[in-house]
């Protein structure tokens, strides 16, 4: 894959992380795909999908077991990086209702130290709409934070909204070739993040699920290798 870098004359390209606002919140969108909101000290991540290894493993689709280890090293230097007083996970942290009665002994004693010395609040998905509260934190539907509100699945708010759920990915096609990677989706009163997994796939932006989602068009934010561009819907390409 070419680094995003080649395309510097396709997207504003902007030093990382890169710094925006929904509505009267201000957001930093990290190169690992997590959202900072540095008037709260909270640090958001989507659709984490811990233990998609193993339920993938039950239905006959071997693959490696260790996705949920490196999601959550993945995570911790993140925290590490932040030191958040709250951490805000948007739902599907689990591929599977299942997913927690999986986790292996040493992972949940890691997840654990990650929750230690700050709040943190599980908000539920589709994939996993009950959570045990063996897992530390609290865990809701939805929650607003400076009249924004935060939730698993976009476009059930009236109010600005940070969700996740769609996985967001754009293609984008320039002198050099096609370069496709993660990216947070957003307008002016939504913002939808990447998937944060491992094992996470991704949906192109071009497709029809996101259209409703942003009727005037959306700016995709990409993930590049050192930076995080600026792409605009008219420079975005469907797989």
């Amino acid at each position: 894959m070419r680094a995003l870098a080649v395309i510097e004359g396709v997207g504003e390209a902007a030093p990382a992380p890169a710094e925006l606002s929904l509505g009267a919140l201000p957001l930093v969108l990290d190169l690992s795909g997590a959202l900072w909101l540095p008037d709260d000290r909270t640090l958001v991540v989507a659709d984490l999908h811990f233990e998609k290894g193993s339920s993938r493993a039950r239905r006959g689709f071997m693959l490696p077991p260790y996705d949920t280890r490196e999601t959550i090293a993945r995570l911790a230097r993140v925290l590490a990086a932040y030191m958040p007083r709250r951490v805000i996970a948007l739902g599907d942290s689990f591929h599977d209702a299942g997913g927690p009665g999986r986790l292996l002994d040493d992972d949940r004693a890691a997840l654990a130290d990650l929750q230690r010395g700050r709040d943190w609040l599980w908000i539920t998905g589709n994939h996993d709409p009950m959570l045990p509260a063996s897992l530390g934190g609290e865990i809701a539907g939805v929650v607003e934070v400076s009249g924004v509100s935060f939730r698993h699945e976009p476009g059930e708010s009236a109010t600005p909204e940070i969700a996740g759920h769609l996985h967001p990915v754009a293609k984008v096609v320039s002198r050099a070739g096609r370069t496709r990677r993660r990216c947070f989706a957003m307008s002016r009163t939504r913002c939808i993040l990447p998937a944060f997994g491992a094992y996470a796939g991704g949906l192109n932006v071009c497709d029809r699920a996101f259209a409703p989602l942003f009727p005037e068009g959306l700016t995709a934010h990409v993930m590049g290798a050192q930076r995080i561009f600026a792409i605009g819907s008219g420079r975005l390409v469907d797989d």
